[in-house]
């Protein structure tokens, strides 16, 4: 399939039913049909869950790491299947022995 990369926020919000605050990719820069994408998250230190995770030693939420994670391989899923997962929904309903060490 051919895309135009990079996409942007407005061309992911027509892959993903994710909205703000909730949409966690804001550009894809690579794709490769059923193998591989890459999506980019911006985040500053003004986001609030920051505040308390952790004070003065700021750390994004494990688990908006792993849902970044799947709203970009939801964007893989639309992307390579688009004739297919038109109008349906993608859910990630399971991770097993996630770890975060550094």
């Amino acid at each position: 399939m051919d895309v135009q990369l990079p996409l942007d926020v407005m061309a992911i919000q027509h892959l993903l039913p994710h909205r703000y605050p909730f949409l966690l990719v804001d550009r894809v820069t690579e794709f490769e049909a059923n193998k591989r994408v890459v999506g980019i998250k911006n985040v500053t230190i003004n986001e609030p869950f920051f505040q308390g995770h952790f004070p003065g030693h700021p750390v994004m939420p494990g688990v908006l790491v792993i849902e970044a994670l799947a709203q970009t391989g939801g964007i893989l899923t639309q992307l390579s299947h688009k004739s297919e997962a038109n109008g349906k929904l993608f859910y990630l309903v399971k991770i097993d022995g996630a770890k975060f060490t550094r």
